[in-house]
């Protein structure tokens, strides 16, 4: 096994931060959805609008899912950096590890939601296909 260095947790810096931004791209675009799909619901409550809101309650949890482990994966990586640095290496490594589970997990939950996301679209579609 090759040593680890501080640099190796660093590298995640960058991508981690990347991703969490998209990630909170995605929850603020969901929050102003969700506004409006509340306030379309209070005025006209109809089965197609709480049916998107249900999908919404699923995207947003997984969301907080993705957002949770992918600051875990970050959180990780610093903890990772202070234990290469106080030379406590076989912990290091271990921690490191364990960042990147947290952040492969983070990316495999985002995949399941942009699933459910395009289910989502494709459904709003399909009622301007019978024109």
């Amino acid at each position: 096994m090759e040593q680890l260095t501080l640099s190796t947790p660093a590298l995640l810096f960058s991508a981690i931060s990347l991703i969490m931004l998209a990630y909170t791209n995605r929850f603020l675009a969901y929050a102003a959805l969700v506004r409006s799909l509340h306030e379309k619901f209070k005025d006209n409550p109809d089965k197609k609008t709480y049916e998107q809101i249900k999908n919404m309650r699923k995207r947003l949890v997984l969301t907080r899912l993705m957002q949770i482990t992918g600051i875990s994966s970050l959180l990780l990586c610093v903890v990772c950096m202070f234990l290469i640095y106080i030379k406590w290496t076989l912990f290091a490594a271990i921690v490191f590890a364990v960042a990147l589970l947290f952040l492969i997990f983070s990316l495999g939950v985002s995949i399941r939601e942009i699933l459910i996301s395009v289910k989502a679209l494709n459904w709003h579609l399909s009622d301007m296909e019978e024109y």
